[in-house]
């Protein structure tokens, strides 16, 4: 499974961008388009940081809540910015953009939370 997270992260955040460089592409602020690719590739940066740290010492409960919200993440984030883009928005069209990558964060936060939680609590059944 860890396998297939690493390319999940890799083909979401480049689909991610792409989808957020399509949309934007009326768009002539170049600071804007920057500040928001940043924007859009923080969980995915965030989940391969976790990633690379969670080989050395995380249980493997927790590596594979990790893995699996990477999956969740790429595929929630790329079907969130797909339908932007192939739907004109009825407001503000930045606000998916806003709203995913902080969202996506704090859902791996408190999936993580729990599953630390979860392993601590088995490791000491069994040490019982």
């Amino acid at each position: 499974m860890r396998a297939a997270a690493r390319i999940a992260v890799v083909l979401g955040a480049v689909g991610s961008i792409a989808l957020l460089l399509y949309v934007a592409r009326t768009n002539r602020h170049v600071l804007i388009t920057v500040l928001f690719t940043i924007w859009v590739l923080a969980p995915f940066v965030a989940l391969a940081l976790a990633d690379r740290m969670s080989a050395a010492s995380w249980s493997p409960e927790s590596r594979a809540t990790l893995h699996a919200l990477t999956l969740i993440t790429t595929v929630g984030s790329l079907a969130t910015y797909g339908y932007r883009a192939v739907s004109p928005p009825r407001s503000t069209g930045a606000f998916v953009f806003v709203i995913v990558p902080p969202v996506s964060v704090v859902l791996l936060l408190i999936a993580l939370g729990v599953a630390a939680l979860i392993s601590r609590r088995l490791s000491r059944k069994e040490s019982i």
